[in-house]
């Protein structure tokens, strides 16, 4: 039923979706499947969206209750930026809503937003320096990318939430939140995983290195720059447009033999 005009919401029915539309429904299936077998998810809770190819005021988000394991495309709800149901079964999370409608509205070359609570990114929200520090190489690539919201606010009930977080992200792709979790943005699913499965790595050995007690070894800003510039400035090889499509593709090959059917 839709909360605002109390008629009911159809069913999805594919037969009016576009190409382009029916697999952003795939891969943001996959996507979550994926962080699955990752251990990036958590169970039915925290929210994968992505705006719906060829709109500017709507996007897709899983229903809540469902486990992560066994989201197909055809699960998807389509929501409007006011909360409305458009298309689909099931419940709307509130926290999904309140935290990516404001978002997706005021960032439009987001398409995809992803946030979890994984556990390596997450641990270090829980620190009283929550910082992804300089160490190595991976950091290096993704420094540039976060900010950090050092103010937990409780649970997102609010759209004015969305907006707070929104004001904090600016001209970011990554925002670690204190006490709670990660956001992290894409122009495309590939793009928006790939930088959430390198920082929950880079997360993790950063937590490695630190439980060694030993003293940590720091790259300098220039050279943090240098790594930033260079990972942005050109392909990965001759002809190859994106190292995150390439990995994206190879992670639905893995879904494909681990757990297929999130085509459907």
């Amino acid at each position: 039923m839709n909360a605002v005009t109390g008629k009911p919401v159809p069913a999805h029915d594919p037969t009016f979706e576009t190409a382009e539309q029916r697999q952003a429904r795939v891969d943001l299936a996959a996507a979550q499947r994926l962080a699955v077998i990752q251990e990036m998810s958590e169970g039915i809770y925290n929210h994968f969206t992505l705006t719906v190819p060829g709109h500017d005021d709507r996007f897709y988000v899983s229903p809540l209750g469902l486990h992560w394991s066994e989201i197909k495309a055809g699960d998807l709800l389509t929501v409007d930026y006011d909360g409305r149901l458009l298309d689909g079964k099931g419940p709307l999370q509130r926290s999904a809503f309140c935290i990516h409608a404001p978002i997706h509205r005021r960032k439009p070359q987001h398409a995809a937003l992803f946030h979890t609570h994984m556990p390596y990114t997450s641990a270090l929200t829980r620190l009283q320096d929550q910082r992804l520090l300089p160490i190595g190489h991976t950091e290096a690539q993704l420094i540039a990318e976060i900010a950090y919201d050092d103010d937990y606010t409780g649970l997102a009930r609010d759209p004015a939430e969305g907006e707070r977080l929104a004001d904090i992200l600016g001209d970011k792709t990554i925002l670690i939140m204190a006490h709670h979790g990660v956001l992290v943005a894409g122009r495309t699913i590939s793009e928006a995983y790939d930088r959430l499965y390198t920082l929950e790595r880079a997360a993790r050995v950063q937590l490695f290195a630190q439980w060694t007690g030993k003293p940590l070894r720091e790259l300098p800003g220039e050279m943090v720059a240098h790594v930033h510039a260079t990972i942005t400035g050109g392909p990965l090889a001759p002809g190859v447009a994106s190292g995150h499509e390439l990995h994206f593709g190879a992670l639905k090959r893995l879904l494909d033999r681990q757990n297929p059917g999130y085509r459907e």
